[in-house]
């Protein structure tokens, strides 16, 4: 991490972090993989710096512009604000789910002024009304169609090869390289991985969600 983010990090805080930090993290940042900010909370506990949620969001925003909601337990159900570090609602449980996942495109480091993203209301709406995994995993596929559209990169093979294998739908990271097939549990198919990395997809591998 760059120290100058560390620096913004720690003076939010009120803190200054001594010593020389080593940080493994499993994937590297601005991939939309939330790593920047699982970097800093790891910094805050190994430097006693940790605070209540809502102000290690705030220290996160400071220092880049941006937080993912890690620091908050159920991290995967909540609406959240990335840039006002705010919880918008609770939502339901997430139906649990086998994933492709890969990286797809150049990195995008955050930029806090870019709000070019959609509205999306009605997708919101949708979820919170429930269904089972496929109807989910429309609503993501279509929440990643719009930004695609609307942010690119031109050329993503992403929804090709959910339909080519089979997904039940795929959800992309809206600021980010990471891309993800969603399938049911134990539905993966043997040559998934192959297909992935033949379409151009690096760092490919199988994650489940943490649902229910």
């Amino acid at each position: 991490m760059e120290p100058a983010l560390l620096t913004r990090f720690g003076r939010s805080l009120g803190h200054n972090p001594q010593g020389r930090i080593l940080l493994r993290l499993p994937y590297p940042p601005a991939l939309g993989t939330g790593m920047s900010t699982a970097g800093l909370l790891a910094v805050a506990r190994l430097t006693g710096a940790e605070r209540p949620a809502a102000t290690l969001a705030k220290a996160c925003i400071a220092a880049e512009g941006a937080s993912d909601p890690l620091m908050f337990r159920d991290a995967a159900r909540l609406l959240w604000a990335p840039r006002e570090g705010r919880v918008l609602d609770w939502l339901p449980a997430q139906p649990r789910a086998h994933l492709l996942a890969g990286f797809w495109g150049p990195p995008r480091p955050t930029r806090a002024a870019d709000q070019d993203y959609d509205d999306i209301s009605d997708l919101v709406t949708a979820w919170r009304a429930g269904g089972d995994l496929a109807r989910r995993a429309a609503l993501a596929s279509e929440s990643a169609r719009a930004c695609i559209a609307r942010r690119g990169p031109s050329g993503d093979p992403t929804e090709a090869l959910a339909r080519d294998l089979g997904a039940l739908g795929w959800a992309i990271s809206h600021s980010g390289a990471a891309r993800a097939l969603i399938f049911a549990p134990g539905e993966v198919p043997a040559h998934g991985m192959a297909a992935l990395r033949e379409a151009g997809l690096r760092g490919v591998h199988r994650l489940a969600t943490c649902g229910q």
